[in-house]
This record gives C-alpha cells, sequence and structure tokens, in this order.
C-alpha cells in the first residue's frame, strides 16, 4: 500500500497487520494498523515507527516520500513494541539529527534497546519545536497507557497525533473515520477503550479537561492504530468522555460456563427473568465468547451476572480467566450476581462473589446454586433473580 497523504505535506507510512489475532489477551479478529506519520517541511519528522516484522513496509512508504537520509527528526510518543520495535533499523538507516522523547520514555527507550549512542531529547508539556512552517507542540500522556506516553499538536494543521489514544485495532484498506461503517468504526473504538484504557478512566477524564483547557484546534486526529478520525474529530473524544466516566445503561450480561449444561439452563431463566423486565441483556457463554468480546460489552452494561459450575472445588477455568482479566480492567459500579450448579462442594459461587467484593461490585444476590440439575422450581428461582436484577438496573442510581 502506498503513503497516504492526510494533510499538505503530511503522511500516513505505517503498516497493516492483517493476520494478528491476539494483542495481550485482547482478541483482534479484524487484525490492526501500526500508524506511522511524516511530516516534510524545512526539517522533516517521524512520527513513531512499527512493529519490528513490518520495518520494511515503513522505509518503503517513506522513500515513496523522500529519501529516508533526509529525515532529521523522529519522535517517539509511545515506546511500546509496536511503535518502537521497527525504531533501530530506522534509526540505523536515517541517521536523525534529534530523537524527541518523554523523560521517562528516554528511560524505556534506554531499557529497551540500549541505546545510549541515539540523539535522545527529553520533551515535555509544553515544550515544542519549529520545523519550518510548522510547529510541534508536545504534551505528556502518562499513563495513557504507559509512564512515557505523549501526544504531538502540529498547531498549523490542527493535527493531533495521539499515539494509542483514540485507536482501534482495526485492519482496513480504508484509512479514515468517513470512510468505513459508522457502527463498526464506534464497536472497535469501544472495544480498544474497554480493553486497553478502562483502568486509567480517571485519568482520561484529566486529560480530556487539559486538552480543552489549552484551547486546541483539533481538525484531526491520528492516532497509533486503526482509523484516522478527519471528518468529527470531537465524536471519539466524547466518547471517551463517556466511557471514562463509566456510563451505563439500561443493560445487563448474563455471563457463564458450563459442564454439562444445568448452569446453561440456570442462564437462560435468569435471561427470562431480565426480559420480563424490559432491560436489554445479552447472553454469553464463555466456551464460544471471548473474555474481551465480554468486556466490550460489559462496557455499557450495569450489571454482570456470572455463572459457573464447580470442578475440582474450583469455578471453572475460563470464569477464573474472566474475572482475572476483569480485575486488572477495573470497571467500577456495577451490580453483580454468582450462580451455578454444583455436585457436592459448590465453591464456584462463593469464589466468584469473593471476586465481586474485590472488585467492589454492588452484590444483589448472596449468589444462587443448584446441585446437579435445576428443578422447575430451581428455574423459577433463577428468573426471579433475573427480576430483581433487571429491576436494579432500570433505577436511575441503584441502591442494593
Amino acid at each position: 500500500m502506498t503513503p497516504v497523504q492526510i494533510k499538505p505535506d503530511v503522511y500516513w507510512v505505517g503498516a497493516i497487520d492483517w493476520n494478528v489475532r491476539d494483542f495481550h489477551g485482547y482478541s483482534t479478529p479484524a487484525g490492526s494498523t501500526y500508524n506511522a506519520y511524516l511530516v516534510v517541511d524545512k526539517k522533516i519528522v517521524l512520527f513513531d515507527t512499527v512493529k519490528k516484522p513490518f520495518a520494511k513496509d515503513l522505509i518503503s512508504r517513506i522513500t515513496e516520500v523522500v529519501a529516508p537520509e533526509r529525515i532529521d527528526y523522529i519522535v517517539v510518543n509511545h515506546v511500546e513494541l509496536d511503535h518502537s520495535g521497527a525504531l533501530p533499523e530506522i534509526v540505523d538507516v536515517v541517521k536523525p539529527d534529534k530523537i524527541f522523547c518523554s523523560t521517562n520514555g528516554k528511560k524505556a527507550l534506554l531499557a529497551h534497546f540500549h541505546c545510549e549512542d541515539w540523539p535522545l531529547e527529553v520533551v515535555q508539556t509544553g515544550s515544542s519545536v519549529n520545523l519550518g512552517s510548522r510547529t510541534v507542540r508536545f504534551i505528556e500522556t502518562r499513563m495513557l497507557h504507559w509512564p512515557d506516553s505523549m501526544f504531538s499538536y502540529i498547531e498549523e494543521d490542527g493535527l493531533l497525533i495521539s499515539q494509542d489514544a483514540f485507536g482501534q485495532h482495526w485492519a482496513t484498506g480504508e484509512r479514515f473515520d468517513d470512510e468505513v461503517d459508522q457502527s463498526e468504526l464506534m464497536y472497535q473504538s469501544a472495544k480498544y477503550y474497554a480493553n486497553i484504557l478502562l483502568p486509567y478512566s480517571q485519568l482520561v477524564q484529566k486529560l480530556i479537561a487539559q486538552v480543552r483547557e489549552m484551547g486546541l484546534a483539533i481538525d484531526m486526529i491520528a492516532p497509533d492504530h486503526g482509523l484516522i478520525w478527519r471528518s468529527d474529530p470531537g465524536k471519539i473524544i466524547d466518547a471517551w468522555q463517556r466511557w471514562s466516566q463509566q456510563e451505563t445503561r439500561a443493560k445487563a450480561l448474563v455471563v457463564y460456563d458450563t459442564m454439562w449444561q444445568s448452569t446453561e439452563l440456570m442462564a437462560e431463566a435468569i435471561a427470562d427473568g431480565l426480559q420480563q423486565t424490559g432491560v436489554s441483556f445479552r447472553v454469553m457463554n464463555l466456551s464460544v465468547v471471548h473474555r474481551s468480546d465480554v468486556v466490550t460489552e460489559l462496557l455499557d452494561s450495569r450489571a454482570l451476572l456470572l455463572g459457573s459450575s464447580t470442578i475440582n472445588n474450583q469455578m471453572l477455568p475460563r470464569v477464573a480467566d474472566l474475572l482475572c482479566y476483569l480485575k486488572g480492567l477495573r470497571p467500577a459500579q456495577r451490580i453483580a450476581a454468582a450462580f451455578g450448579s454444583y455436585g457436592w462442594g459448590g465453591e464456584a459461587v462463593k469464589q466468584i462473589n469473593a471476586a465481586f467484593e474485590e472488585m467492589k461490585f454492588r452484590i444483589a444476590h448472596e449468589g444462587l446454586r443448584v446441585q446437579y440439575v435445576p428443578t422447575h422450581e430451581d428455574l423459577k428461582q433463577c428468573a426471579e433473580l433475573g427480576r430483581k436484577v433487571g429491576s436494579l438496573v432500570l433505577q436511575e442510581a441503584p441502591t442494593l
């Protein structure tokens, strides 16, 4: 694929990864992109690089615009290896005069590449560099989502190069937001936020407030993954604002794993009870649904009902896996309930409740357990649990 001009003398020169299917435990069935940007001015600048296997793609695209040796500066907005893996090869080819990075970026680059001979120059919020007809301003965005992270803002173009912020793991032949299906774009954006940025939601709120206070005129947002926001960059900023506030709607998830379908029968009965209250709901079987897709649905869900059979005095492994993943992402202000069938011990429900308590979820029920196969009366209790949780979900501010 050839370079794509996104602004006059500003080019996308990144790489498309059609084949990646897992990103640190987050499923990426639609692949991803590693975006890099080249600005051609009196000084020529490359913003970020790509994952190491795609270094030749990056060099090839740069070469279609300028000879790589003409690049004066490299800006490292984020040191994670999907954006810096190709950096040693690029530095060898380009031999830049300066490599701009944050204070933590310099530490991370030295720790990753042992590059004491590189011309690293530390910048911070408020620092700027003149390229000729353009000025680049730097904004530190620590822990969004690494300590080294920063934005680069090109004033004259209203262009915010936002590293991992506002991105999606989505491989497409298109480069811009207005060239793709909008519902799929927002789904991929929500999945990205839910599975990567959710733990940093308070920092996201502070960053958005800071950017607005700075009065930046943002005409385009160019993230390091996915589509470039040119038609309405405010759309994704507003979405991140909502997601960072963990705003939910009248929606519940019924998530479970099962051995001999008894827990599955309970899940279906709970879903029937939810339906009777009129709330939106999803039923997700962990044997066929990936944990990252559960988290995506949880982003706007007010309640989680989680079920597991008991095996070897434990919850089923896929349920434990989901709870471990959720603890790291730290969703907040969710209503929760546990359920499951068992043969003789029944510890799974207790263990799920303990995880809910650790995550400070509001537990709606002490936990519904059924020995072996649920009876008609057992399933009525399951439906009643669904109705109870559905009623709580419908409240403006649920109180247990």
